[in-house]
Order: structure tokens, then sequence, then C-alpha cells
């Protein structure tokens, strides 16, 4: 795989490329899309030649028998994470954004609190506000420039209506692994307070060197209260397929789950179904090896780039190819450190304080493009901070 290559994405209706100028004021023929969390690589062979297949076969009906669709995620589940799944536990979602509403949905109602270690992926907050429910935030501390949470100060924070806790596992935007110990905490916090633990897992194949993720589902007594939640899209650059999957291993949490996926009446898409199976595969493997390594790459370049920068600091990255880069130190306003980002250095980056409580002085950039985008972007960066050096 060619991960230099460079693909125009410009006007083929990308978020990340068509709407960074309408929403960030950064140009689109000069500027540098670092936002939306996509790609800019081709997926594998593997999955290519399954849409070629569909292309080639013509007749676009209704997917059934999922038979061979359930056993690639239960081979890719065992393969590279060491984790049994049930078959029949697999529920297929419009994505796992989609997938965190049917929880949230199932699971909660109206008034109810919805626990965030925050500042954490910005779509969570964003579904439970709309379905009426209110965002309880237990914000994680620094330490020496990791993400850690903090169960002492937690008990405190919550007035006995939440229901429901969502774990980012790996973490989206610091990018750490949780540990098992780490792991237990969650799911003892989840157990004292009587929360359903929702562990959304999108980014666990995206791990940097020496870096091993636990499955939450690979705890002990977790399961009558254990949402699981996975797919593809992240890992192999298919989030288009708008396909996810909630893995419920409780045979009573199964049931209300089902009931409610069959109340809105969702079935999945079958193009994504055809991808998804086609990834899980040996083939898939081996290209996901090779891509990680490759952000690997860009994540040396990107952190040494911008750690040479005065009152910058990228915290270190053990998964996902997004970094979050600290901007406090140069005791500039988030107006004025943002504003040379998107109109001096013309990079569009996610906003921090979107991810809630602790992002204030934060701004997360996509590393998942070709190496001289990276190190044009690192180049840009320097020279609107050349100031300070």
């Amino acid at each position: 795989m060619n991960f230099d290559e460079i693909i125009d994405r410009k006007g083929t209706h990308s978020a990340k490329w068509d709407a960074m100028e309408t929403l960030y004021g950064v140009p689109a023929d000069e500027g540098i899309a670092m936002w939306v969390a996509d790609m800019d690589f081709r997926p594998p062979a593997c999955v290519q030649n399954a849409l070629q297949g569909m292309l080639d076969h013509g007749v676009y009906g209704y997917y059934a028998d999922e038979t061979s669709y359930r056993a690639a995620i239960c081979w890719w589940m065992k393969e590279r994470h060491g984790w049994e799944v049930d078959p029949a536990a697999i529920f297929t979602t419009h994505g796992l954004v989609n997938g965190t509403a049917m929880c949230v949905d199932t699971w909660t109602e109206p008034g109810d609190g919805v626990v965030l270690f925050t500042p954490v992926y910005h779509a969570f907050a964003k579904v439970i506000k709309a379905n009426n429910r209110r965002v309880v935030e237990c914000p994680m501390v620094l330490n020496n420039g990791r993400y850690e949470m903090d169960f002492g100060s937690y008990d405190s924070i919550l007035d006995g209506s939440e229901k429901m806790v969502v774990l980012c596992s790996p973490h989206n935007p610091g990018g750490r692994v949780w540990s098992r110990e780490e792991l237990e905490q969650v799911a003892e916090f989840a157990r004292k307070h009587g929360l359903i633990l929702v562990s959304d897992e999108i980014h666990h194949d995206i791990l940097m060197p020496g870096q091993k993720h636990t499955a939450m589902a690979l705890l002990d007594n977790i399961e009558d209260r254990l949402v699981m939640m996975t797919a593809t899209t992240k890992t192999f650059n298919i989030a288009g397929s708008h396909s996810g999957n909630v893995i419920i291993p409780n045979e009573k949490l199964r049931a209300e789950f089902a009931q409610r996926m069959m109340g809105l009446g969702l079935s999945p898409n079958s193009f994504g179904l055809f991808m998804a199976e086609a990834a899980y595969s040996p083939e898939g493997a081996k290209w996901v090896d090779e891509m990680v390594a490759y952000i690997n790459g860009n994540r040396e370049i990107f952190d040494a780039g911008v750690n040479s920068i005065p009152g910058l600091q990228s915290m270190p990255l053990e998964s996902t190819y997004l970094a979050w880069v600290d901007f406090e130190g140069t005791g500039m306003s988030r107006e004025e450190f943002t504003q040379r980002v998107e109109k001096d250095a013309k990079i569009a980056a996610n906003h921090g304080p979107t991810f809630g409580t602790g992002g204030e002085s934060f701004m997360r950039f996509n590393l998942a493009t070709p190496r001289s985008v990276v190190e044009d972007a690192v180049a840009r960066l320097q020279k609107a901070f050349a100031d300070l050096q």
C-alpha cells in the first residue's frame, strides 16, 4: 500500500475537506484538513474487491444470512484481541455514534444523567443532549502529560440520577490506552453507582508500538451491565459505510436492545456488511499493521516538530491517529492560538472545548494523511509560532 500517495479529496463530498472553509475559514485551495477523524488513504484491496464484486453483480437487494459476516467479526476479535465473541451478541448499527444514541435511548430516560470522563469524543455529549439527557462530566487529570481518571473525586459529582457511563477506550482525543487496572476501576465505578457501562473501542486496532489494548469484555463480573462497541470504519477508513457493531454479552440487555432496534425499524446497510466482512481478514490485518507503522512515523515527525515550538506540547500518542496538542504554555488566549493555526498556518483542526471540560487549551490534529502533508503542517505551525522560538 502506498500511503505516500496524495489523493485529492476536494470536491468529492468529503466532510473533512469540503466543509473546512465553511466551518473553520481555512481556504480549500491552500488549506490542510486535519480535523475529521478519517484517513486520506484508500482502504485495503480486499475491501475494494468486495465492492467491485457488488458492482459486477449489479443487483443491490436486501442482505440476508449474516453467518459469514458475524464469523469475520468473531475471528478478528479472537485473533487481534483475544476476545471470544458470541455471534448472537452482535448488533449492527449505523456507525457507533448511532450505537451510542441507541444505548442512551434504550437504557435511560429524559432527564437521566450519562457520565463522561472528559475531555472526550464530542459526539457523545451531542447525542446525550439531543436525547434530553444530562451530560455528567467527570474531569480527568493530567499527570506528567498523560490523562488519568480521578475516581477519588467522582463519587461527589454524581447525585444518583445517573443511569449510564460511556467510556472511550482507547481514549479520543488523548490517545491513552487504559491499563487493565484502570479498566477495573471503571468497572467498579459502574457497579457502585448502578450504571450501564458502554465501552466504545472503535480505535482498538490502532495501537502504537509497545501498546496493548484490553477489551473491557475480558474483565470479570461486568457482563451484567456491559455494552461493547466496535467497528471496521475507523480501522480501515470506511466511515462512509456507516456500519458499527454493538456487542452485548448479557442476554437480558441483548433482548432490550433488540426490542428497541425493532421498534425503530433499524437494519444494516448491505454495503457496510460486505466491506466489514472483507476487512476482517488476514489481508486486512496485514494492511492494518502497515498503516499503523506508517502512522507511527507520522507521529514521530509531528511530535518532534511541534514539541520544538516553545509553549506547545503534543500529548504522547499511545493509540489512534489523533494528536492532542496543548497550547497553554504559549500564554496566548484560545482565540489567538486558534487564529494562528487557522489563519496563519491554514490548518483546520478540532477545537479543544468541544471535547468538554479540560479541552480548553487544546486542539486535535489528524495524522492519518501522507507524510508530506504532515511535514508541511509542521513547517506551517513552526512558521505561525516563529516569534516564540
